[in-house]
């Protein structure tokens, strides 16, 4: 199948996809775990009874990773598969779970493939993606061809698709900050439709995972005992559910509240690049790690209207997707 336009956003927590289907934009995710594939197929020899787990065998390089929606956010001995690097996009893992998002797609072919990159890396990396990922793949699942990548900035994503929530109450003379609060990064962009101010916009490591690891720093210390299922206390956080530890079921609220201490070394840092905020009209919050940071940011801009992005996690690629496709309908006019 030959699709126009694809949108990937490949985090560190999860990775999200759109594309075109008939009138409508489909749009999935699943966590950003590749773990090695396993050799094991005891489900196929279950006689029926287990359900099989949606996951897709990649090949990268040679080596067998296993993605998707129902991949193990928890293994023997804590190797999940995560990535947590400022050089992910180079990593065959970061291969495996893309091969993965266009695996789900259906494509065979792509006309153009766009691609978020944290704020702080884009320079460094954008022209890699393009050289990687442009040409004729085989992930293991077959060939598929993708003429043209783009490298695009995180926030500039949730930029568009606050542009398309706000409709005609969006204002392109005022300026918004958009503050995308990833899993590993937190990144921000200032702009005035869409010309961004590049010294007011930067991002920094920092995200979600610093707060999930702050909390299994504490539980180490209260149960004598190392943690280091940060999966699983995403988990149970975003589902409000206590944490297993063995015997016991932790309550997560009051660890969070001082986990929530971390957030300041990003937020200080955005703090000083953007500056007074006398001249924007709204911050504009999104990413999976906003409603954690959102009492930090609260407090560091206490005068300016916060609007919370509808479906968040979805918010970048979904603005990806329609900057593709306003890209190729200007193309085939």
């Amino acid at each position: 199948m030959k699709l126009g336009t694809v949108a990937v956003d490949v985090g560190y927590g999860n990775t999200k996809f759109a594309y075109g289907m008939g009138a409508e934009t489909v749009h999935r995710m699943f966590p950003s775990l590749a773990p090695p594939a396993s050799t094991n197929t005891l489900t196929a020899n279950g006689g029926g009874f287990f359900k099989a787990r949606d996951i897709v065998n990649v090949m990268v390089e040679g080596s067998h990773y296993e993605v998707g929606p129902d991949v193990s956010i928890s293994t023997a001995y804590g190797n999940t598969g995560r990535t947590l690097s400022e050089d992910f996009v180079t990593t065959p893992e970061y291969a495996a779970l893309l091969g993965g998002a266009l695996h789900y797609t259906g494509a065979t072919e792509i006309t153009q493939l766009m691609l978020g990159l944290p704020v702080h890396t884009v320079q460094k990396y954008a022209a890699y993606l393009k050289e990687r990922f442009c040409g004729r793949h085989d992930f293991g699942q077959g060939q598929v061809v993708v003429h043209n990548v783009v490298g695009l900035p995180q926030p500039l994503g949730s930029l568009v698709t606050f542009m398309r929530q706000s409709g005609s109450a969006y204002d392109s003379e005022n300026s918004h900050l958009v503050i995308d609060v990833g899993y590993f990064t937190t990144d921000w962009v200032v702009a005035r439709g869409f010309t961004m101010d590049d010294r007011r916009s930067g991002g920094v490591p920092g995200g979600a995972a610093r707060i999930y690891q702050q909390i299994a720093a504490m539980i180490s210390e209260q149960e004598s005992e190392t943690v280091t299922s940060i999966e699983r206390i995403d988990k149970a956080l975003r589902e409000s559910k206590p944490f297993l530890f063995y015997d016991k079921e932790i309550a997560l609220q009051p660890l969070l509240e001082q986990g929530r201490a971390v957030c300041q070394t990003a937020v200080k840092e955005m703090q000083t690049r953007v500056g007074r905020t006398e001249d924007i009209r709204s911050i504009v919050l999104t990413g999976g790690g906003g409603s954690l940071y959102f009492p930090a940011i609260r407090a560091a801009f206490p005068r300016t209207r916060i609007e919370v992005l509808k479906s968040p996690c979805f918010g970048n690629v979904n603005g990806f997707y329609e900057i593709g496709a306003s890209r190729q309908a200007r193309a085939a006019a």
